[in-house]
């Protein structure tokens, strides 16, 4: 069973369309199903899903709902060499964060140009723990989600994965580990959890069958409802809140087999409601 420590939410990815076209209708129907929590994939021109971060944030809360993390990509272009400080816009990122209530700011995306060479990932992986010491001055702390490329990918014979948790301070950057995504490239959540216990705060809980319509992030499989697919992820999650220092637990599906993404929302709440989380 999960520590009562545990919160739950989903990633608002997952109904990527409907939170274009509706988002306060789609937000009103995750609250009815008993979301709590949510994880935002929009952040554009200071603004969540269109709505600035404490307009964004009273949204929210009328609901009942938190956004303890969101998702945005931090890229080279927010680093100002010269100066040796982030952009003006990373801070603006980092601030609208705080202001929307969020704990956590999570980049999920590494630029390719940063997987060529040993030291230009290192390097970046210190903007990585800088940015950590930025997000700790908002009360938030910086995270880093992974896709597959961190597993099928290695530099001087390492596997990217294993140079990020290396490389990155555990009390600045977090880890989101992503179940789902690595499968298909060879990642093991079990062994991860266990080669690196601690370290691996917030989790994308997916579970995954084979496809043969999967994008190329996926390596073959897509993601489904949880307890369906060849996962096994109540024992993941189990072992995340046991060894893995796992206390957020992020629903996100992708792919759907013909349901709409607000039923199998509601289907993986009540799985994971089942599972007692």
């Amino acid at each position: 069973m999960p520590r009562h420590s545990t919160t739950l939410g989903l990633q608002l990815y997952t109904v990527r369309k409907e939170m274009k076209n509706d988002p306060l209708g789609t937000l009103q129907q995750l609250s009815r199903m008993g979301y709590l929590n949510v994880e935002h994939a929009n952040y554009s021109e200071r603004k969540f899903y269109g709505f600035k971060a404490a307009e964004f944030k009273k949204i929210l809360e009328d609901l009942g709902m938190k956004m303890p993390s969101g998702h945005t990509p931090m890229g080279p272009e927010h680093w100002d060499k010269s100066a040796k400080d982030f952009t003006d816009a990373w801070k603006w990122t980092v601030e609208d964060a705080a202001l929307a209530g969020q704990q956590y700011v999570i980049s999920p995306w590494l630029e390719d140009s940063l997987r060529k060479t040993y030291d230009d990932l290192v390097g970046f992986l210190d903007i990585f723990n800088r940015c950590g010491e930025l997000c700790r001055k908002s009360g938030m702390k910086f995270g880093y989600h992974n896709h597959n490329f961190e597993f099928n990918t290695s530099i001087n014979n390492v596997q990217i994965f294993d140079i990020i948790l290396q490389h990155t301070d555990p009390a600045l950057v977090a880890q989101q580990l992503d179940i789902g995504n690595m499968y298909g490239a060879g990642g093991r959540a079990m062994d991860l959890i266990k080669k690196y216990p601690g370290r691996f705060e917030l989790m994308h809980v997916k579970d995954e069958i084979k496809s043969t319509t999967a994008g190329e992030m996926e390596d073959g499989y897509e993601s489904t409802i949880l307890g369906q697919g060849v996962l096994g992820v109540r024992d993941i999650l189990a072992a995340a809140a046991a060894k893995g220092g796992t206390t957020r637990f992020i629903i996100e599906q992708e792919s759907y087999q013909l349901k709409t993404p607000l039923e199998a929302a509601a289907e993986d709440l009540q799985v994971m409601k089942k599972w007692g989380y």
